[in-house]
């Protein structure tokens, strides 16, 4: 007989549970045997006693076979089905960037992404500021734009992982979102039901990091790493900076049209360009699509230079009902704010410290963002032309320019950013853009 009580008494008392009594409460989850009050109680004794890494192996196995589990086998694709996914973070489009690079040399990106969450941004709410991009498709139609063109960046459906989804409304509301073991299992099964081979998982550093320490991150990206090699996916991760918008813009259409500019030539930011291309190569090499870092470098500044990888990006937006000419007349399409204030400092100085989670925050402020899990999004809002650490920024030179619904919206805005840059007489030590590479 199932008692769910018995099941959390046990992980109480800082026993470790079995692959069979994990598997039992997932699925009592699935079937409606297990209340919210159990998981609760459930996820507060992880809280506080942990879970070994079978525990969490078993824990992300049982939430990712809740649902649908895609397969790829049947398409005979001729190469590796692999995946990024990151711990968020402000200005951060990589996935925009990396998926059709990948793609272009030789890869399948089956990329299941998410909404922002608090200050930081969310690859889907980047492709619904592009008309007509649907981002939740059906498992046909993903299959027929991954097979034909080497990636899909999409949205979780409702049949992959529901655990998940009802675990972590639980979580959010009773204080153990920062479960280490809990984190782990539920980025893992949503990765594992999307039939991954490999994933590279990135874990941001930093006052824009979801992690509030560096050992925090690093604690997740080990876990991540052992939990996803365990499952029988080959997973590496790494530790990127996020002490400052990696992209210098943040807002939804603002970073579409970044990451045009990117993958046509038009301008590749240095931080961003360094990130990208690390975390891309880290893509091939798990999936065995080159042999070494600097094949893997090669291959994809080639994918960049012959527009190969600019070309699966238009691909898939117009295989997700996008249009067709977005990549040629991006201001056709992408909506721009009726209100642009750039922001001019008083006094000259090096940018030194940058408070990362408040840039954020403005651009959720402006309407960029969601306090609720209801609320619509302004796609055309945000920020550009972010001063990076380290510039040195004379008296009267834009730090950045807010892009606003209203003036009274930018003028606050303004405020904020303002608040949010500390300027010195010196130029700071600049941290590495990638800190550590587990695998």
């Amino acid at each position: 007989m199932f008692l769910p009580q018995e099941i959390v008494r046990k992980k109480r008392d800082r026993h470790a549970l079995t692959d069979a009594e994990i598997a039992a409460f997932v699925q009592g989850i699935t079937q409606g045997q297990v209340t919210d009050s159990q998981i609760s109680a459930l996820a507060m004794a992880v809280y506080f006693n942990d879970m070994t890494i079978p525990e969490r192996v078993a824990m992300t196995k049982a939430m990712r076979d809740s649902g649908q589990v895609l397969e790829w086998r049947s398409l005979n694709l001729p190469g590796p089905v692999v995946d990024k996914h990151s711990t968020g973070g402000v200005g951060d489009l990589t996935s925009l960037l990396l998926g059709p690079m990948v793609a272009a040399c030789g890869g399948y990106v089956p990329m299941i992404s998410g909404r922002g969450l608090g200050h930081t941004g969310g690859t889907l709410d980047k492709f619904n500021a592009i008309p007509g991009y649907n981002t939740a498709p059906d498992i046909d139609t993903l299959r027929r734009v991954v097979r034909e063109i080497g990636v899909a960046i999409i949205g979780q459906t409702a049949q992959l992982a529901p655990a998940d989804k009802r675990i972590y409304a639980v979580r959010d509301v009773t204080a153990t979102v920062e479960s280490v073991a809990m984190i782990t299992a539920s980025i893992l099964s949503k990765k594992l039901s999307a039939g991954l081979d490999a994933l590279v998982m990135d874990v941001k550093v930093g006052s824009g990091a979801f992690m509030p320490t560096y050992d925090k991150s690093v604690e997740l990206a080990e876990s991540i790493v052992s939990v996803g090699n365990g499952a029988g996916m080959k997973t590496a991760a790494l530790l990127t900076d996020m002490n400052q918008s990696l992209a210098p813009c943040a807002g939804n259409a603002i970073e579409v049209r970044c990451a045009i500019d990117y993958l046509t030539g038009k301008s590749r930011p240095a931080r961003l360009h360094e990130v990208t291309m690390a975390l891309a190569a880290r893509m091939l090499l798990v999936g065995g699509l080159a042999k070494d870092d600097a094949e893997a470098h090669q291959k994809l500044q080639a994918s960049l230079d012959s527009g190969a990888a600019a070309e699966r990006f238009a691909r898939m937006v117009t295989g997700l009902g996008g249009p067709a000419d977005l990549l040629e007349a991006p201001d056709r399409y992408l909506e721009a704010a009726p209100v642009i204030v750039p922001i001019k400092v008083p006094t000259a100085g090096y940018v030194s410290t940058v408070d990362c989670r408040a840039l954020g925050l403005v651009v959720v402020s402006l309407g960029g963002g969601r306090y609720r899990p209801e609320d619509n999004i302004d796609y055309a809002v945000g920020l550009s032309e972010l001063a990076e650490l380290g510039q040195r920024v004379e008296a009267g030179q834009t730090l950045a320019v807010v892009h606003a619904r209203s003036e009274a919206a930018a003028q606050a805005a303004v405020a904020s950013v303002q608040a949010a840059y500390q300027l010195a007489a010196e130029a700071p030590q600049l941290p590495s853009v990638v800190y550590r590479d587990i695998s």
